[in-house]
This record gives structure tokens, C-alpha cells and sequence, in this order.
């Protein structure tokens, strides 16, 4: 297995967003995944509420499988 960890650069080899590069922001040990800094960026719709009483969507990344990343040097 790879020893990628937190703040190591790395590369997307295989998916949507192959080729595209960027810095480890959290690693989800369990899981085996990890999220990358600006990569595959979704968006969720926040129901309206008491906080958000008009509602919203907010944009953040999702977790991309760590047998889908390589380090670069």
C-alpha cells in the first residue's frame, strides 16, 4: 500500500478528473480515500432553515480513492 499522507503533492491517475494535480488536505483512513485541494468539487443543496432561511448551495470536495493518486516528487 502507499504511504501518502497529509500536505504530499500527488496526481489523479484514473477518473474524471485524470491528469489534474493538487496537495492532500485530509486522509479518511477508514475509508481509504482522501481529499484533495480543489479537486472534484460538488455541490450540496442546504434545505432552507432556521439558520439558512433562504437556503443555499454550498461547493466542497468530495473524496477520491487513494488507489487513484500518485505522488509526485
Amino acid at each position: 500500500m502507499k504511504k501518502l499522507k497529509k500536505g504530499d503533492k500527488v496526481i489523479i491517475i484514473y477518473g474524471n478528473h485524470k491528469g489534474k494535480s493538487g496537495v492532500i488536505k485530509k486522509i479518511l483512513s477508514k475509508k481509504n480515500k482522501s481529499i484533495i485541494d480543489g479537486i472534484n468539487i460538488i455541490k450540496k443543496h442546504i434545505k432552507p432553515g432556521i439558520k439558512n432561511p433562504k437556503g443555499k448551495i454550498l461547493e466542497k470536495e468530495a473524496p477520491i480513492h487513494m488507489s487513484n493518486l500518485k505522488k509526485i516528487k
